[in-house]
């Protein structure tokens, strides 16, 4: 592989996301989902326990927050070397670090302008403590810049809202000149018009008509999707995966079909299997050779086509390594002494 490279299709690659990421091309991805360990120093964070992961586990630990934050930060750098113009990234953290990533990395890198919004993502599980119960992790989306992809999500109205919608007008009142006067707000122009001539609205009754652009429930920035439960038919034994929905709800939002998605911390490989049920072009990287493993076998039990790239930990230079285009058989691939 040559110095940069153009974004390479469909693959997974064994190897340090840093160095694996300064030989892609810039802008040529679309969006980039990741999902990096948190700042727990926890052991619970070497999750298959094989060599490689266990080497990246010690390099973020070899220091506190400053080191942690340094180590992610030159990371992100070269997510936004190669996200294109109109792509957008979305960083995946929780209460431990979210507020030193917000402003030490994505503000200095992004620009405190172009974060878009911070997501709650709420979900319910059982936990105990003596404070109150942690349920929700944060979600930082931001975009390159001021023109980027994003495509509405909808979500089920509540009783209410399908109430107003199926009479078609509702009322409420809002401030005009520093005074709250009275506003007619109009779903249904049609229903309207005939509640007009039954004597059910009198318009001189408004200081305001105002006619909705649209009728869907737009999705907010709190999203409610459940955690995966122990006995969730997606589980495939990654203790912190992350529901399908959650990385669909992204992907859809941020992206077209055909469209690159990066994960640079790819885990258990849900990035790469809802891009791939949503026709989107992917790159995963990961540094353990059973995550590789893993998302390798769940691409194959959806029938996808990829190549897996296994870049030796001496050279890290993908020109050294070792590569196998993958149609669904993966059982004679050798990945650093670790049989797939």
């Amino acid at each position: 592989m040559s110095k940069t490279t153009p974004a390479l299709v469909n693959q997974l690659i064994l190897g340090d996301n840093l160095e694996i990421m300064k030989r892609l091309e810039s802008e040529s991805v679309d969006l980039i989902y990741l999902d990096p360990p948190f700042f727990s120093n926890k052991n619970y964070e070497v999750i298959w326990g094989d060599e490689g992961e266990i080497r990246s586990f010690k390099d973020r630990w070899a220091g506190g927050i400053e080191h942690y934050i340094g180590w992610l930060k030159e990371r992100v750098e070269q997510m936004y070397r190669v996200l294109k113009k109109t792509g957008t990234i979305f960083l995946h953290c929780d209460w431990h670090a979210n507020a030193y990533i917000r402003v030490e990395i994505l503000d200095k890198i992004f620009g405190a302008k172009n974060l878009q919004n911070e997501i709650i993502w709420y979900y319910r599980r059982w936990t105990a403590g003596k404070t109150f119960q942690r349920m929700h992790d944060n979600i930082l989306f931001y975009s390159k810049s001021k023109t980027f992809i994003f495509n509405k999500t909808y979500i089920e109205p509540t009783d209410g809202q399908k109430s107003k919608q199926e009479k078609g007008w509702d009322r409420n009142s809002v401030m005009i000149e520093g005074k709250r006067r009275p506003q007619l707000l109009v779903y249904n122009q049609d229903k309207v018009d005939q509640a007009v001539k039954e004597g059910k609205i009198n318009l001189s009754e408004f200081a305001r008509v105002h006619v909705l652009g649209e009728t869907q429930t737009t999705a907010s920035d709190v999203w409610e999707i459940n955690y995966l439960n122990s006995q969730s038919k997606e589980r495939i034994g990654y203790p912190t995966q992350k529901p399908e929905a959650l990385l669909e709800r992204i992907i859809k939002c941020a992206s077209n079909e055909g469209d690159m998605i990066l994960d640079p911390f790819m885990g258990g490989g849900t990035t790469m299997a809802v891009a791939e049920k949503l026709n989107r072009q992917w790159i995963g990287i990961d540094q353990s050779p059973v995550a590789v493993k893993v998302t390798a076998q769940r691409l194959q039990k959806q029938n996808a086509r990829f190549t897996t790239i296994v870049a030796e930990v001496a050279k890290i230079g993908v020109a050294d390594s070792k590569r196998k285009v993958e149609c669904g058989n993966i059982s004679t691939l050798e990945i650093n002494n670790h049989h797939v």
